[in-house]
């Protein structure tokens, strides 16, 4: 079965198992590591080889006619949204009117929460907005090539290493906005698939690596693009939650309210709720 999934502590640690052969008759898996830019492409391309992939919820209107969401293995929780950084300690969301910021994707979840945050906060709008590989998004804040840089993930840790200020976290906007959690990763497979064995299959990869929290660790940092460890384990520990293992009605209320407001402000076309929901 083929696969794409980011090399992120989170994603390598939920199918730890599976790319082991852990999981009793589950296939082998022929896996693509690749940031979530490139998999939210492959996926709406309309012509891609994986079967499985790892996407952005905000990249679901483009590509559910093809593929499933499934209730499981994504990313989706509580105090673990992006960050919108600057080199400067202004904290007033109107110092981004007109300027230019860096987005690691601008089919990504964190970018869809940006444009609803800044439609609200940021008066006449920002400038212009640059794309760039989220490792180099800090950097080019740092260094003033860009003025405000939306970040993801292990950012949370380490933005301070590179002098820079958090102007907002989008979650907690996100969240006492809407009291609902955070949509972030998904997971999805083609409909023509099997799709309850594939949802089973990654259950047990998550409940193996929570069994045996160890057994992912070399895998996970063979992967982590030289993160530290302690870094990376609390990556898995803000990732991977309940809704890692099954999204219920809470993370299926958070996904639908995400796409629906996008809609009605025109980011994303509207999405069908019957293609919406897959229950095994």
């Amino acid at each position: 079965m083929k696969i794409a999934f980011s090399p992120c502590p989170n994603d390598t640690f939920v199918f730890h198992a599976w790319a082991h052969g852990l999981i009793p008759d589950a296939p082998e898996l022929e896996i693509t590591y690749a940031d979530i830019d490139i998999t939210n492409r492959l996926a709406a391309s309309g012509d891609s080889p994986l079967d499985v992939l790892k996407v952005s919820y905000a990249a679901l209107p483009w590509v559910l006619e093809d593929y499933a969401l499934l209730p499981c293995g994504g990313a989706l929780g509580r105090g673990c949204g992006p960050l919108v950084l600057t080199a400067g300690s202004r904290t007033d969301a109107a110092a981004l009117s007109g300027k230019r910021v860096a987005v690691p994707s601008d089919r990504s979840t964190a970018y869809l929460l940006f444009r609803l945050w800044a439609a609200k906060h940021v008066p006449g709008g920002v400038g212009d907005i640059v794309i760039m590989p989220f490792h180099e998004i800090m950097p080019a804040v740092r260094d003033g090539h860009i003025d405000a840089g939306l970040v993801i993930h292990e950012a949370r840790f380490t933005y301070p290493s590179f002098g820079l200020s958090m102007m907002t976290d989008l979650g907690s906007w996100w969240e006492s906005d809407t009291g609902l959690p955070i949509p972030l990763g998904a997971i999805i497979a083609r409909r023509s698939l099997d799709l309850p064995a594939i949802t089973k299959w990654i259950q047990a990869s998550v409940a193996y690596a929570w069994a045996n929290p160890e057994a992912p660790r070399d895998y996970v940092m063979q992967h982590a693009q030289e993160m530290d460890a302690a870094v990376a384990k609390a990556h898995i520990d803000l990732y991977v939650n309940d809704f890692t293992a099954n999204l219920g009605d809470s993370g299926y209320e958070a996904i639908t309210t995400l796409l629906n407001r996008a809609a009605q402000e025109g980011l994303v076309p509207a999405i069908d709720p019957e293609l919406l929901k897959f229950q095994p």
